[in-house]
């Protein structure tokens, strides 16, 4: 047998057209193929009489592709990839070496397996790619055009896609494109397969979105590598996406069961107030009726007290509870900032004057009047205050100011106390449900109750802001911003 020598670099190039040598290269790379997996079934079943026969066959096949290939004319740089009509494919019959198979690909045992989806005009290169990845436990449906190819994406889920370029009717650039645009199959990995030449058209499909490429004809390592590397990928989306939609899930979940919390809440509060009211009126009774010593005097007097500070609690939550679910209706009217002030520190003087505090009023001179919801801006700043009286050691300072916002746009008011401060990490907390908050001196618990939600809500519900500046050891300035242009 004489012994082809391969070519060396002073060989001229021969002058065939770029289709006569895809129409060449095309059933070479079949005999290639086909070759490559007879030697590997043929290693596997022990039948070691084939594999010389079929090792000179398969050289002979890369001989004439490497000489077909070290001749080959360069594309112009004028030219595209797509120009001009697409290429005649040679179809060479190889039946009677290996039997076509199942168009489908895909066997029952595989079909947990993942999905691939080969895309190919020519059948010798479906079964080829079909072949070589059932042989790594894939799953494989063939499509034989672009057309075919974007109806079985759309009706039925591929984990990965193996899209040749130059096919009739829509070509693997349109296929692409296609998938790209839609949301649906955006996901979908894309390996393009190319002949050697057609590099530039495959950095176009890359540009355009696809994830990979082969070559012509197929080097089992290379299949094996790129097409697991593109499934790990679907893999991964998949996974991000499954735990997006369990997040999602729990999250719902999460909010029907805080819904169903706050309703049961909401119910349980409602009905304590009855008698909680009753309790009250009953002791306020038996306190005017006289004949009563000093203990029990004494005794009454705290029972009012707190009875009377759970009813507002009890309020106070029923309350928070309709603006959190906008059933609360605002009674806008106009305003003057001085006057407001001076009601809210009428309510909490008696508070300051017995625990030895000083109550100071900074009002700029100039304030406009504004549209706002008396009763609630009041409650507001009787909360604010109270707060501040509460943390506020004797011999403190309270402090309630107003003045202009920033742009004008807008008023600022503010309580400013002198007590131990907050930390920085419960600014956001304490405006919760409920917050409380440890100070760092002496494991004091300060505890906001509804108070400052109560706060936000109204705060917000005028189209405000409302926000707290601690410094440790020297007090704490709550203030909040209500916009002066209110639609009422």
């Amino acid at each position: 047998m004489t012994e082809t020598r391969p070519p060396s670099s002073d060989t001229p190039g021969h002058n065939l057209s770029p289709e006569f040598l895809h129409d060449l290269r095309t059933p070479l790379n079949h005999i290639i193929g086909y070759c490559e997996m007879l030697l590997g079934q043929a290693e596997e079943e022990g039948q070691s009489s084939y594999v010389p026969d079929l090792t000179r066959i398969q050289g002979a096949g890369q001989q004439l592709l490497a000489l077909l290939n070290d001749g080959a004319p360069q594309p112009k740089d004028d030219v595209t990839p797509d120009e001009g009509p697409p290429p005649r494919v040679m179809s060479v019959g190889l039946q009677s070496v290996l039997p076509e198979g199942d168009q489908s690909g895909q066997s029952d045992s595989e079909s947990s397996q993942a999905l691939i989806l080969v895309v190919d005009d020519n059948k010798e290169n479906r079964d080829l790619l079909a072949r070589r990845l059932q042989h790594q436990h894939y799953g494989v449906v063939m499509a034989e055009n672009g057309r075919e190819a974007i109806d079985r994406l759309r009706a039925q889920a591929f984990d990965l896609l193996l899209l040749d370029i130059m096919m009739p009717e829509i070509d693997g650039y349109e296929v692409l494109r296609q998938i790209k645009a839609d949301e649906s199959l955006r996901h979908i990995p894309v390996i393009m397969v190319s002949a050697l030449d057609e590099l530039d058209s495959v950095v176009r499909c890359i540009e355009m979105g696809a994830d990979d490429y082969l070559p012509k004809p197929f080097e089992p390592a290379l299949l094996k590598a790129r097409v697991g590397a593109c499934l790990e990928k679907k893999r991964a989306h998949d996974r991000e996406t499954d735990l997006f939609a369990q997040l999602e899930q729990n999250f719902k979940r999460l909010q029907e069961l805080e819904q169903l919390r706050d309703s049961l809440t909401y119910m349980i509060i409602h009905d304590l107030r009855t008698p909680l009211s009753s309790v009250i009126s009953g002791m306020q009774t038996v306190e005017g009726m006289g004949e009563l010593n000093a203990d029990q005097q004494e005794a009454i007097g705290i029972a009012l007290v707190g009875g009377s500070t759970l009813l507002e609690m009890v309020n106070g939550l029923l309350d928070v509870d309709k603006m959190e679910s906008g059933s609360m209706q605002l009674d806008y009217s106009l305003l003057d900032a001085a006057a407001l002030v001076a009601s809210a520190l009428d309510q909490v003087a008696q508070l300051a004057t017995d625990k030895g505090l000083a109550l100071v009023k900074k009002i700029d001179a100039d304030l406009p009047a504004f549209q706002g919801d008396e009763d609630t801006l009041r409650r507001t700043l009787v909360n604010l205050v109270g707060n501040a009286i509460k943390f506020t050691p004797t011999g403190g300072t309270v402090t309630v100011a107003v003045r202009h916002g920033g742009d004008r746009a807008s008023l600022v008011f503010s309580v400013h106390d002198t007590g131990k401060g907050i930390p920085a990490e419960a600014f956001e907390r304490i405006f919760e449900k409920f917050g409380q908050v440890e100070s760092r001196q002496g494991g004091r618990m300060m505890s906001t109750g509804l108070g400052l939600t109560f706060c936000k809500l109204a705060v917000e519900s005028h189209g405000g802001n409302i926000g707290v500046e601690s410094v440790p050891d020297e007090g704490s300035v709550f203030s909040f911003t209500i916009p002066l242009a209110q639609t009422g």
